[in-house]
């Protein structure tokens, strides 16, 4: 392996199925083929025909599951669909081997346009905050409404809790990182995610960290995990560096969809004082801050998102095409 390049994993050579992935009651899987990449979508029956299509996408080192807590809150409102992006859950990695945000952007659109499903009410939490910007700047078509937890948006000033996830982007890093931690065990890499994710580690349940160690188990027996994960983290940091107009602040301007913004004041891989400066880029935002939320607000807070997302709805005169049935609270 050279020292400044890792390699690249096609997902023509690799499918390897090594252990079965979680599925929560009321949820289904099922895999779509589109050019040069395999996706795995999570989704839920409607309650009934007509309900307005939604689509989650899931930040680094996550997958579909982790919006399903708030999914079902929204069965009323909406006809739910989550993605794995390419490489991570139990979507195998891309053809080109591109996991740069636009490259992650481009797999939604590819998704949306072959569905035909669009326009969306498009959620995005870190990582797939900064996807979905993007695919909301450049495709307004797409977008009924944005909804960004946490968004990975650039910062000057990162905190100094997520200076390992942005090492991880760096030639060589991932590999020594593998090497230092083949000791650990699921579960102590699943207390250390979950500490650093959650503003409150204890709000985890016993059989929601049963379930995380299981999928954690499963995603380090897959051959391309870290090559996913350092990719897309320098993919992150690549994004941060671009300016004009394809910077993701520029973007989040050209953004017509109105859009909830929910920022935890826990938070330790995006800033909670960024949530001002996201309210002013976007044109027609709304700021539900959270101070006890860390990172995944949509799995700690589920009910709090879903009523912000309710009133979204109510406020830009969708709510009225969902009929009776409304989110849980």
């Amino acid at each position: 392996m050279s020292s400044t390049e890792l390699p690249s994993v096609l997902a023509t050579s690799v499918a390897p199925k090594v252990g079965t992935v979680r599925v929560a009651e009321g949820e289904r899987l099922r895999t779509v083929g589109l050019p040069g990449i395999t996706l795995t979508v999570r989704s839920r029956p409607p309650v009934r025909k007509g309900l307005p299509p939604a689509l989650y996408v899931h930040g680094l080192g996550g997958s579909s599951q982790n919006w399903s807590a708030l999914m079902p809150l929204l069965d009323g409102l909406v006809d739910s669909e989550a993605v794995d992006l390419p490489g991570f859950g139990d979507s195998p990695p891309p053809d080109d081997g591109d996991y740069s945000v636009t490259g992650h952007a481009r797999a939604v659109i590819r998704f949306l346009d072959a569905a035909e499903r669009g326009p969306v009410h498009l959620f995005g939490n870190s990582l797939g905050g900064a996807v979905t910007t993007r695919v909301a700047a450049v495709r307004p078509d797409l977008v009924r409404t944005l909804t960004l937890v946490s968004p990975a948006l650039p910062e000057i000033r990162v905190q100094r809790s997520a200076v390992p996830t942005a090492l991880l982007a760096l030639p060589g890093v991932a590999g020594l990182f593998t090497r230092f931690t083949r000791d650990w065990s699921a579960e102590q890499r699943v207390r250390g995610v979950t500490a650093l994710c959650y503003g409150d580690p204890g709000m985890v349940t016993p059989e929601g960290f049963r379930n995380a160690v299981e999928e954690m188990e499963r995603r380090l027996a897959l051959p391309y995990f870290w090559d996913a994960m350092a990719r897309s983290a320098r993919g992150i940091v690549n994004a941060y560096t671009l300016g004009g107009q394809h910077g993701l602040w520029r973007q989040a301007e050209r953004v017509l969809a109105p859009t909830l913004l929910v920022y935890g004041g826990r938070d330790q891989l995006v800033s909670y004082r960024m949530a001002q400066r996201a309210a002013r880029a976007f044109r027609d935002s709304r700021l539900l801050t959270l101070p006890d939320a860390g990172h995944v607000a949509m799995m700690e807070y589920p009910e709090t998102v879903a009523t912000a997302f309710r009133e979204l709805l109510a406020d830009t005169g969708e709510l009225a095409d969902t009929g009776p049935t409304s989110a849980r609270s």
